[in-house]
């Protein structure tokens, strides 16, 4: 079970950089310094939700657990991710569409990643929620494959920065506190 929860743990970090690294934006809306401060603002908790919620599932997961325990602490973790994601997301939401060159994309990009991470979330406590405790190698081996499916999701819902690239955004990003 150690293995799942530092893998899972390490998908939790990974995809934050996906999110530092930053991208490009269309017209009409906030600026870019303004947008990155909006959605620099929606990620840190998010960020700090999602280790916060690894940290002590870690804890809790490396004494001494029952399956049962296991199970509650598991959904419990990816209850909360799912729904730091879809507060992020709608916070990026509402940050608007920058104004700037492919701001639409950007923005749309954004919450395509974090609504496929929620979703990605969800699932992987819903299997583990309907996972039976009864026979601990049953119940790890479940785990282990719910882990590894949220993996593949985590890893797929992954923002593509290659079609997005503004200079304006990438200075904004470096420039801005919130981002900092």
């Amino acid at each position: 079970m150690r293995t799942c929860r530092a893998s899972a743990a390490g998908r939790f970090t990974v995809v934050l950089a996906t999110f530092v690294v930053v991208l490009s934006g269309c017209g009409g809306g906030p600026s870019p310094r303004a947008w990155a401060a909006s959605v620099c603002g929606a990620l840190t908790p998010w960020r700090s939700e999602i280790s916060k919620l690894t940290s002590s599932t870690d804890e809790q997961m490396s004494a001494q657990t029952t399956p049962a325990q296991a199970k509650e602490n598991l959904v419990r973790l990816f209850g909360g991710a799912e729904q730091a994601s879809e507060t992020a997301r709608r916070k990026v939401e509402q940050a608007g569409i920058p104004e700037t060159a492919n701001g639409e994309a950007v923005s749309v990009g954004f919450r395509s990643s974090l609504e496929k991470m929620r979703d990605a979330y969800g699932r992987a406590r819903d299997s583990i929620d309907g996972l039976g405790t009864g026979e601990p190698t049953v119940f790890y081996d479940g785990v282990r494959a719910a882990v590894e499916t949220l993996n593949k999701e985590y890893d797929a819902s992954a923002l593509d920065t290659s079609r997005l690239n503004s200079e304006e955004l990438k200075k904004a990003f470096d420039e801005v506190p919130e981002c900092r």
